[in-house]
């Protein structure tokens, strides 16, 4: 099992003169699952749920697009990570619950600071990427053929 710890240590994010820098290890799988396509869907629904316990089928209706095969494999990811809670009740039909441990609530801040951003910065990056589509398209145009 790789350990997620590996290489970390006191002053191992630390660059030159002692500056911070942010030296992901990619094998811990981390910033993997973190940027995967539903992971932040996920958890910020459950976020919202404040600190209540969401059934699968709540979470499926809320994110919209996700299969349930992807909300199944995102959510089995994000427990074995300790990110988020499943709770089984012994009923018929079976019940499952899923929330946010204190882990999974310590990335709210976190998600809620790069939404902000997101929100504060969307029109920049509309005109950016406009920039860059006219800039590729007259690029496509003048090669010869």
């Amino acid at each position: 099992m790789i350990r997620l710890d590996n290489g970390i240590g006191p002053g191992s994010l630390q660059g030159p003169e002692d500056k911070p820098q942010f030296r992901p290890i990619p094998s811990n799988g981390i910033c993997t699952r973190l940027g995967d396509k539903w992971t932040v869907h996920v958890l910020w629904r459950l976020s919202l749920a404040d600190e209540q316990r969401l059934r699968f089928s709540a979470l499926r209706k809320e994110i919209d697009g996700i299969t349930q095969r992807m909300l199944t494999l995102t959510l089995r990811n994000l427990e074995r990570d300790g990110l988020v809670e499943r709770t089984v009740y012994s009923e018929v039909p079976p019940r499952v619950e899923y929330a946010l441990t204190s882990l999974g609530e310590s990335l709210r801040g976190p998600l809620e600071a790069v939404r902000e951003w997101a929100d504060e910065h969307v029109h920049e990056v509309l005109a950016a990427r406009d920039r860059y589509d006219e800039g590729t398209s007259a690029r496509t145009a003048r090669q010869p053929s």
